[in-house]
């Protein structure tokens, strides 16, 4: 759904508005619709390494056969389980707060290689992602490459791009696996990951992603101001904000970009589909 024009503008106004200094760009399966700042710019875009790093790095090992959701972590061997409570899942992982320490080692473990390296060579570079960079524990990238990643995940390979690894066994570090072959992340993923997996425990969570009203699901820095994304696959739109300033515009810019008139009126999230 292309954003109307009248909206854009009424989406650039409220931040231009609250926050001058900040970046934004909405889009579609076809590229950015509207935005503001140059999009080759890197940004410090550090709170958003569990959903543009270590997220799609577990779909791929998942895709492959190399991780499964509910199998404990044991299964993986001391070191893929080591500080979590006996019993721990990566579904545990990636539906709950805190998880994300645990669930890197999880991953670099079984890739046999750095999370930095294993998102470049599965994800970013495949994407043509090229001037993403997660170094010193800080990942960095231009709105460019932030609009290629959403872009993708509304319009994501129907399966896996090639035959799966043996489970559990390790990824060379120089060719990244099976997933490097083709588009990095699948339907299959995507749509689990965008899915309520908590049952009626609140909040409810996807796989990493957190609903929100209107059909729409999101993943943002837990520090105000901090980056956030949206993502909706029912309006086949996406939306990045890169704030500058305390104050409450994510939400408001969230409602003006996905609300189905352009205003601030929250529906509630009905409709978000349940695992």
């Amino acid at each position: 759904m292309t954003l109307l024009s009248d909206q854009a503008d009424a989406v650039r106004a409220l931040v231009e508005s609250a926050d001058p200094g900040a970046v934004w760009a909405v889009g579609g399966p076809d590229g950015p619709h509207a935005g503001s700042g140059a999009a080759d710019d890197v940004h410090d875009v550090g709170g958003l390494t569990a959903v543009l790093a270590l997220w799609p790095a577990v779909g791929t090992l998942v895709d492959e056969g190399a991780l499964r959701l509910h199998t404990p972590l044991t299964a993986y061997g001391d070191e893929a389980a080591a500080g979590t409570p006996a019993g721990t899942t990566a579904h545990h992982l990636l539906t709950h707060a805190g998880g994300t320490a645990a669930l890197t080692r999880l991953v670099e473990h079984l890739s046999g290689t750095t999370l930095a390296e294993l998102a470049a060579v599965r994800v970013w570079n495949p994407l043509g992602m090229t001037r993403t960079r997660l170094a010193d524990g800080t990942l960095r990238a231009p709105l460019a490459d932030l609009a290629l990643f959403l872009r993708h995940l509304l319009h994501p390979s129907p399966s896996a791009p090639s035959a799966p690894s043996a489970p559990g066994g390790p990824v060379a570090p120089g060719d990244g696996g099976s997933a490097s072959a083709g588009a990095p992340l699948t339907r299959a993923w995507t749509a689990e990951s965008l899915r309520i997996r908590t049952g009626e425990l609140t909040p409810a969570r996807g796989l990493l992603w957190h609903p929100a009203p209107h059909g729409v699901w999101t993943h943002h820095a837990p520090t105000d101001p901090g980056p956030a994304v949206w993502i909706s696959p029912r309006h086949h739109r996406w939306a990045v904000l890169l704030p500058a300033a305390h104050g409450p515009l994510r939400t408001t810019f969230r409602e003006a970009v996905f609300t189905p008139d352009g205003s601030t009126r929250s529906n509630g999230p009905g409709g978000i589909p349940r695992a």
